[in-house]
């Protein structure tokens, strides 16, 4: 009989790299992730002197550099030590940090950041680089929270709202296989009161469950037909707070995988309320699948 084709891999994993301890954090996250992809593991610093070169002498950008290549060298050297299978790329960018990781992620790689940082990577600090990159990127990028969580053993978490987040969890799917880990789905809704009425029947109570229940069930199937080898937990909750209810669950999680959603009349780069509440309380790592850019929430 002939073996099982193996699940298409993700592509590169892309991390930005300041000096800080969030960042290094990321960085040993990232090489973890590219082990288990069998991929190199691209480490960027950008100096942002691009911008500014006009207003500095040719000696402060080469300081710059100069500290910029300081920093790649003992981040490499680190992540060698953790990780000596995987390969490492360094990458001295003078663009601005976000535009710098999503030059290097291309079409197809994941970007890695620190949930702090500081230095020559212009902070990033959830609410500066690490916010604008995730708001902006057409890739998915994870938010790695915390100094010392690195490898965590826990199920791959999913949060589905709707049909359209299947590629959300297509991609959940995929984190799930390569850790070898189960993969939880968990679907959080409010309760919908009609404006103007104040008590509603049963039957339309019932009715609201049950097109949840059955958002959740069409996504399930789906995943284990593409994914017969993997173990899908389902669950459903009624919480009137999504993000609260996905913090909660993401104290056992090894990593909580989300897709991004904008207002059909957004102005401008902009991420959900739900989904920046995740960014900056969640107990593991988040991983944001955006639904514009290519695949519209895939990793292809």
């Amino acid at each position: 009989m002939a073996a099982a084709p193996r699940p298409r891999r993700p592509g590169s994993v892309v991390v930005g790299v300041d000096g800080s301890d969030g960042a290094l954090s990321a960085a040993l996250w990232a090489a973890e992730e590219a082990h288990l992809r069998g991929s190199a593991v691209f480490l960027v610093h950008a100096t942002d002197t691009d911008s500014v070169a006009r207003y500095l002498f040719q000696a402060e950008i080469d300081e710059s550099r100069r500290t910029g290549r300081e920093i790649l060298d003992r981040t490499a050297q680190t992540v060698s030590a953790r990780h000596p299978d995987v390969s490492v790329v360094k990458e001295l960018s003078d663009l601005p940090p976000s535009e710098a990781l999503r030059h290097a992620a291309a079409l197809s790689g994941t970007i890695v950041v620190g949930h702090r940082g500081r230095g020559g990577f212009a902070s990033l600090l959830l609410g500066s680089v690490g916010l604008r990159t995730a708001a902006t990127a057409s890739t998915p990028v994870v938010v790695v929270r915390g100094h010392d969580r690195t490898g965590l053993p826990g199920a791959v978490l999913a949060g589905i709202r709707d049909d359209h987040d299947l590629g959300c969890a297509r991609a959940a799917a995929r984190e799930a296989l390569l850790r070898g880990r189960p993969l939880r789905l968990l679907h959080v809704w409010r309760r919908a009161w009609p404006q103007g009425e104040w008590t509603v029947s049963r039957d339309r109570l019932c009715d609201q469950a049950a097109e949840h229940v059955s958002v959740q069930s069409r996504t399930a199937v789906r995943l284990r037909d593409e994914f017969p080898d993997l173990k899908i937990e389902t669950e459903g909750e009624k919480n009137p707070s999504v993000a609260g209810s996905l913090v909660e669950a993401s104290r056992g999680a090894g990593l909580l995988v989300v897709g991004g959603r904008r207002a059909p009349d957004y102005l401008g780069p902009t991420l959900g309320r739900t989904t920046l509440a995740l960014l900056q309380h969640a107990h593991c790592p988040v991983e944001l699948v955006p639904r514009h850019g290519p695949g519209h929430g895939s990793t292809s």
